[in-house]
């Protein structure tokens, strides 16, 4: 939670993904709760990362943004229905259809962004080839470990953002299972 508040001035608390307007420290009602946009979110959530996740973040958001400029953005703020943490924050970009065994469907980002605790994960989902990420990209990429559907390093500068970044439209462009 971010307090925007300086002395008597007016400001507001950021509760995740909203504003609570706020006057001398004190919230008010909630009838003076402000929801931010998705491109709030995001904006907020790379700002609150220290450096260098922080350019990171930004450069790579932006070269997502290059790849696919017309993609829906997604934010998700890593919290169930009952305000507990339950991952870490995503930016998502593109959207797919998960289908469920049980016949039930939902609509969710094809590409994460993360922040984690040793660096940054991009999460390339709906893959049905859980190898397929590695042995195509794995060795050219750098200083990285990948998985099914994640790639997660460090810093930028431990690997190869061309690499990475044709992973990013892979995902975007491939048909997803369900």
């Amino acid at each position: 939670m971010s307090f925007y508040t300086r002395g008597s001035e007016k400001g507001a608390v950021y509760l995740g993904n909203k504003y609570l307007a706020c006057e001398r420290g004190r919230c008010l009602t909630s009838n003076f709760i402000f929801y931010m946009s998705v491109q709030e979110q995001i904006k907020e959530y790379i700002a609150n990362q220290l450096e260098p996740k922080r350019s990171d973040m930004q450069t790579l958001h932006q070269r997502i943004l290059q790849v696919s400029p017309e993609c829906k953005l997604w934010f998700e703020d890593g919290k169930n229905s009952e305000n507990k943490t339950v991952s870490n924050p995503n930016i998502g970009y593109g959207s797919y259809t998960i289908k469920y065994a049980n016949g039930t469907s939902r609509d969710f980002f094809r590409i994460g962004l993360s922040a984690n605790k040793t660096g940054i994960s991009v999460y390339i989902l709906g893959i049905k080839d859980k190898t397929y990420l590695a042995e195509t990209y794995g060795k050219e990429l750098g200083k990285a470990s990948v998985t099914g559907y994640c790639i997660k390093f460090k810093t930028l500068k431990d690997i190869n953002i061309d690499v990475l970044e044709a992973a990013i439209r892979y995902g975007l462009e491939i048909q997803h299972v369900g």
